[in-house]
């Protein structure tokens, strides 16, 4: 068979990445747009590998009980899979479903990758999200191209489609989006902080910035943390809070109550979200190092973790951080880590084997583990429990990204 030629599919299973799994003749045909116990009609997109297929759902023959409307029409299989925008791959799926559906990639990538047998569930961001999960995105990029249309680009391209509604987006964002005209080819970035005005930050192909960013507060519980208004914060108005009650939470379970005179550390920290967690579940006098490789975002931790007289904010990378340590760190620092707790939040590639070893080297009494992949997760898990660490409990999943195939996941770890 070839590119172009249309198939029926019995649809079997879920992929990483939000794509779902049918077999035909035997051969693994990867589609997205549908979900598990259903018949589709797809056409073939990229037959030129032996292992498997790519394919894009044309008409659903049989539908599964946990499909719905699309929330996003743009989005939905009855339209031509050209103009249909990306960014909300589980949106024909109910909520409970599209959780369970998480769960079932989060366990699967951790058996498949790392050998593991976890429990794990996923859980939504808090008990004031939106009963049907839309309107919770406070910072939303779009593309402009050439032709000066303005819109998500369409799945796994840069072909920019026009959309006329943002469902995932705050009603404000959505409302600025919708606003949008004459922009320069590039992308535009849509950012609702703490005070709820929206800041639109173009950002031109080739243009560099000419003025200083414009620096937003955002607040978790009556704690204020100062952001530039394009650096990153996460992007559900609910998912700072969440995260942080589920890391005090995995802090409280493993080691009881930190530690105040030990060294305690956050790595990829960012503005600082999870330092101030380890700094409020120490007091006052808690020692923990924020480590970063953005000079920015170390800035503005250092200055959000000023009420710590222990706290110190670093800008470096991870890796280079760790593996430092592990050689230099004196006989009494390495005391003070063998009694603290390293969390750490890396990039969607995850932390990779020589951050995790030299970390393991270090010896801390605990590890808290937050990813936003699960194949990265399950392989720096594995890695960690060469060195002696093991889950603690289970992977508690929080659902910060509705609609989406992303998921946030929590590991904590004793040695």
């Amino acid at each position: 068979m070839q590119n172009g030629d249309l198939i029926d599919l019995d649809v079997t299973g879920v992929a990483h990445g939000g794509i779902f799994v049918g077999r035909h003749e035997g051969r693994v045909v990867f589609v997205p747009d549908t979900l598990p116990g259903e018949r589709v009609r797809v056409r073939l997109t990229d037959t030129r590998k032996k292992a498997f297929w790519r394919a894009e759902a044309l008409e659903v023959l049989e539908a599964a009980p946990e499909r719905r409307p699309h929330v996003w029409a743009s989005a939905a299989v009855d339209r031509s899979p050209d103009e249909r925008v990306g960014g909300a791959e589980f949106g024909h799926i109910a909520l409970d479903a599209q959780r369970a559906l998480k769960e079932r990639v989060i366990r699967e990538s951790l058996q498949r990758v790392g050998r593991l047998e976890l429990p794990v569930d996923v859980h939504p961001a808090g008990a004031d999200e939106t009963a049907d999960g839309t309107g919770w995105r406070t910072r939303v990029s779009l593309h402009v191209d050439e032709a000066g249309r303005i819109g998500p680009f369409a799945p796994r391209s840069h072909r920019v489609v026009e959309t006329p509604d943002l469902p995932l987006a705050t009603p404000a964002v959505a409302r600025a989006a919708a606003d949008l005209r004459g922009a320069a080819p590039g992308r535009i970035d849509l950012v609702q902080p703490a005070d709820g005005r929206v800041r639109v930050l173009p950002r031109p192909e080739g243009g560099r910035a000419t003025a200083a960013p414009e620096i937003v507060q955002e607040r978790v519980g009556e704690r204020v943390f100062r952001v530039d208004a394009g650096g990153f914060w996460q992007v559900h108005r609910l998912a700072a809070a969440a995260l942080t009650e589920t890391v005090a939470e995995s802090i409280r379970r493993t080691v009881g109550e930190l530690d105040p005179d030990a060294t305690h550390l956050d790595l990829y920290g960012g503005v600082g979200l999870f330092a101030a967690t380890l700094g409020d579940a120490g007091g006052p006098a808690t020692r923990v190092v924020s480590v970063e490789s953005d000079a920015r975002a170390t800035e503005h931790a250092g200055e959000n973790l000023a009420e710590w007289v222990g706290a110190r904010a670093e800008t470096e990378r991870v890796d280079r951080f760790v593996g430092r340590l592990r050689a230099d760190a004196s006989e009494r620092e390495r005391e003070r880590l063998s009694r603290g707790v390293v969390v750490l939040d890396p990039p969607r590639a995850g932390a990779g084997r020589a951050a995790v070893e030299s970390i393991a080297a270090l010896d801390p009494r605990a590890v808290v583990y937050v990813a936003c992949d699960p194949v990265a997760l399950a392989r720096d898990l594995a890695i960690f429990a060469a060195h002696g660490y093991r889950v603690d409990g289970g992977i508690r999943g929080l659902d910060l990204f509705p609609h989406s195939h992303h998921v946030e996941a929590v590991a904590a770890l004793r040695r």
